[in-house]
């Protein structure tokens, strides 16, 4: 028994609103087909008219629409619910005639007509048609096609307002959980005015169909009471004819409700306010308009036949309010002079004493005013969009979480003239030519396109500035064809692996390891005992600086906490961290047979190198003699280019004492050159030696 109590209390007392929402939704439908007693049909009628009123009411205090995002679907039960109960209204007047008693619907007859007979019919029939014609013809029109401009200028200014968000999160000024919130927001108001789009016709099918039952009622009035009923025409035309102006009544008043509802909702889509806060503010903006107000008003008055008794005192009341106004705004400017002085006197006074630090972007965009078309709102910003991108594919490709890019506007740039700076040194410099193509000669080109010879910024191939119009023939003979926001989001990703050591500070090293200590305590806690933050820092360039991914910062820490027991010799732990990660190093240049193909070095070549060894502050380095240093660079450049000419990639395999010294001697003239060390080499992975590198003598 107790089992049945407890699943009858969860599946029913858990959320009763939901049942009681559906239980109503059926009934409202099968009122259309079942008949109800006068007295449900009068509580019906009630709710149906609170509802409405509450609705309007909703609607009038709600600062934006969303708030109320269930509207459209309330227009739709609304609507259904009117319907349903003027048809169980039209089946009790056909059914009982004059011994129809409901009370409401008589009610709303005799208060309308306002007299009885035949003129009390006449008055309420106006009063109705009146009431059917501005629904139909203002009201429910109007917000009809407001409700469709809005749908459609919502649904194109939707990717302006995403890319304007996207914007302000590459600059820092959101966060990123709050950029999604906005985003999401800017969603649901696209959906809001969507569905108000096609509920608007609802209100409007609820109008036409209004008039159409009371004509019904009307006519098959008639033919029920005379016919059947054996009545004659006047008592039929009294009975019927102050039922259906009571019946229309009491289901266009609610309709009328939800239509100024439906009207008011759609036209507040700029406010930021409720309906009462946003009047208070907008007409007491200025008080001149209510000193003229009044002197119009007391100038009617003076007219002969007008009402003086009424105009007057109505002129005097604007006065006073204008009084008012003009009083609480000199006030209001007093206090803004005081808040200026206040805050000019701190200005002073912060500018005798500048602050200690001034702090430079970790990497910033800097634009010539000719290309500000490329981060302009409204002309798309497709460059902010890929600058997003692109800090997204680099924490995935290389484990590092680049910091928001700044773009500002650089006025001593030339203005196609773009430049990236790494805390505040420039690292890059292009030229873009808006509105033309940049073809890029990979080195396969079958045909020369004529255009403005320039280099591509990132790679620095040769390149030419081409039109719309020689965009198919350029990609035709062999040109890589890129636009404008292509060559900058290509340079930027270059930059950022070229200088991701540099990028990296103590900070994100800091955020890194709070971000894995979630996950991984124990991890973060052994490595932190032995290591601090800047040796750990130190170890995570070295990676980057030769292009080796520190996304699995796991693996990493782990070795750092076994080796640094041993030495904390940044060089050291660096080669042992690359050992750790060597099936990703390898796979990096593999191919798919997992088969790396490498140049090796002569033994007493690599031996000398070994004996130039130098250990400096920043690591050690090989100090070969002159001539020695220029025959070992001479060969390296013979060997690399002849293994570019087959179409491989150089890379040098040789052993874990001469890598770091092999790399070092090459830095300045190879800078790009991979150097993998006998260790590193997965056991999965084969090795094909394709040359050796020896020097003469």
């Amino acid at each position: 028994m107790s089992d049945t109590k407890r699943v009858f209390r969860e599946t029913f007392l858990t959320n009763p609103s939901d049942y009681a929402v559906a239980i109503g939704v059926v009934t409202v439908v099968l009122m259309i087909i079942i008949p109800v007693p006068t007295v449900l049909l009068d509580l019906m009628m009630a709710l149906n008219l609170a509802l409405s009123l509450l609705i309007i009411l909703i609607v009038m205090y709600t600062r934006k629409a969303i708030e109320f995002s269930i509207f459209p679907t309330m227009i739709l039960v609304t609507t259904v619910f009117g319907l349903a109960l003027n048809i169980s209204s039209t089946r009790l007047i056909l059914l009982k005639g004059s011994r129809f008693d409901g009370r409401i619907i008589r009610a709303f007859s005799s208060f309308v007509t306002g007299s009885s007979g035949t003129e009390g019919l006449v008055i309420g029939f106006i009063i109705f048609i009146v009431i059917i014609a501005v629904q139909a013809i203002v009201i429910t029109k109007g917000a009809t096609r407001i409700a469709e401009v809005a749908a459609r200028f919502t649904l194109d200014g939707m990717q302006v307002k995403q890319m304007a968000i996207e914007s302000e999160y590459n600059s820092g000024a959101i966060s990123e959980d709050e950029a999604k919130l906005r985003k999401e927001e800017v969603q649901r108001e696209v959906d809001f005015y969507g569905q108000m789009d096609g509920a608007s016709k609802f209100v409007s099918g609820n109008v036409t169909i209004g008039i159409f039952i009371s004509v019904i009622n009307l006519i098959g009035g008639f033919v029920v009471g005379m016919v059947l009923h054996g009545e004659s025409f006047q008592t039929a035309l009294a009975t019927y004819s102050s039922l259906t102006i009571g019946d229309g009544l009491v289901s266009q008043l609610p309709a009328l409700l939800v239509s100024v509802a439906t009207g008011i909702i759609v036209t507040r889509a700029n406010s930021q306010g409720t309906f009462g806060a946003d009047v208070t503010r907008q007409f007491t903006q200025n008080a001149r308009i209510y000193w003229i107000g009044a002197a119009v008003m007391l100038a009617l008055a003076l007219l002969p036949g007008f009402p003086w008794y009424l105009l007057v005192p109505l002129s005097a009341a604007m006065a006073f309010l204008a009084w008012r106004l003009s009083r609480n705004q000199v006030l209001e400017s007093d206090k803004a002079r005081t808040r200026a002085a206040e805050g000019s006197g701190r200005k002073a006074e912060s500018s005798q004493e500048l602050s200690p630090v001034v702090p430079l972007d970790p990497i910033s965009l800097e634009l010539g005013y000719g290309l500000i078309p490329l981060v302009d709102k409204d002309k798309g910003a497709e460059l902010l969009e890929r600058v997003t991108r692109i800090r997204k594919e680099s924490a995935l490709d290389m484990g590092l979480v680049v910091p928001r890019i700044r773009i500002i506007d650089n006025m001593r740039l030339e203005p196609s003239e773009y430049c990236f700076k790494i805390r505040g040194v420039e690292v890059g410099r292009g030229v873009i030519r808006l509105g033309y193509y940049l073809a890029i000669n990979p080195g396969g080109v079958t045909e020369e396109v004529p255009g403005e010879r320039a280099k591509d910024p990132a790679f620095g191939l040769p390149a030419v500035w081409i039109g719309e119009d020689s965009r198919d023939r350029a990609e035709r003979s062999g040109y890589t064809v890129v636009d404008a926001p292509s060559i900058v989001a290509t340079h930027l990703t270059e930059i950022i692996k070229r200088y991701a050591a540099d990028i990296l500070g103590r900070q994100e090293v800091q955020s890194m390891l709070e971000a894995l200590r979630k996950d991984y305590p124990a991890v973060v806690d052994d490595v932190q005992k032995h290591l601090s933050l800047g040796e750990m820092q130190k170890v995570f360039q070295g990676l980057l600086r030769e292009q080796v991914s520190i996304r699995n910062l796991v693996a990493i820490l782990e070795t750092l906490a076994d080796y640094s027991g041993v030495t904390k010799d940044p060089g050291f732990l660096v080669e042992k961290a690359r050992q750790a990660l060597g099936r990703q190093i390898c796979l990096q240049y593999a191919d798919q047979d997992k088969t790396l193909k490498a140049l090796t070095i002569e033994p007493g070549l690599e031996q000398r190198i070994m004996d130039s060894r130098v250990d400096t502050p920043a690591g050690p380095i090989a100090a070969l003699e002159p001539a020695v240093q220029r025959q070992w660079i001479k060969a390296l450049t013979l060997a690399v280019s002849a293994v570019q000419k087959q179409g491989l990639f150089p890379l040098i395999l040789c052993s874990e004492a001469a890598r770091a010294l092999v790399k070092s001697s090459t830095e300045r003239e190879i800078p790009d050159l991979v150097v993998i060390s006998v260790p590193e080499i997965a056991a999965d992975v084969q090795v094909e030696a394709i040359g050796e590198i020896r020097i003469e003598g």
